[in-house]
């Protein structure tokens, strides 16, 4: 799998992850959950 296929992955599934739990009230989830996400796609964007 190329690397923006598993950079667009990662991401997908934060996001739909986060929108459940904002659905659910628990914010801080969600921004938990994206921040993790978007650290490890730059790490897979730098080391490519």
């Amino acid at each position: 799998m190329a690397v923006y296929e598993r950079m667009y992955a990662i991401l997908c599934g934060a996001v739909s992850d986060a929108v459940d739990y904002l659905e659910n009230d628990q914010g801080a989830h969600a921004i938990q959950l994206l921040k993790k996400a978007l650290e490890q796609t730059e790490d897979l964007y730098i080391e490519d």
